[in-house]
């Protein structure tokens, strides 16, 4: 990756549900996310943007689709919980693709700190939480 000064989300083994499926989603949307800074560190406003907005938007719906199946299959108490932190961030990354359509600004380094900030907090919690009940 380039140095770029944008704080990037680094792949951590305590982030490993240890459900295969939902594991390598979990990287993928990693991956997908610093691909995205990588290519908009800098660029300004580009349509591509909000392209990649828009696929992190779908995949990251399609994983959380997953997981709260996974939770309603399993009967995990902290189902309604989960969700609503999960409805949490789409309603924040819907929220950033606004505020870049209106003001044709991205300021690349608060979505690197917000989606790194969310991921780390959500696996350390929310994630080992459902971890420790599935397993």
């Amino acid at each position: 990756m380039i140095n770029t000064g944008i704080k990037y989300i680094e792949w951590r083994d305590e982030f490993s549900l240890g459900i295969p499926d939902v594991d390598h989603e979990h990287r993928e949307l990693i991956e997908l996310i610093n691909e995205l800074l990588e290519k908009i560190a800098g660029a300004g406003k580009s349509p591509e943007i909000m392209d990649y907005l828009g696929e992190i938007l779908v995949k990251i719906s399609s994983h959380f689709a997953l997981e709260e199946k996974i939770m309603r299959e399993s009967g995990y108490e902290e189902y309604f919980e989960h969700k609503r932190d999960h409805d949490r961030l789409l309603d924040e990354i819907r929220e950033i693709m606004d505020r870049f359509e209106d003001s044709e600004k991205f300021d690349e380094n608060e979505f690197a700190t917000q989606l790194s900030l969310w991921f780390t907090e959500h696996f350390r919690t929310r994630d080992a939480r459902f971890h420790k009940f599935f397993h």
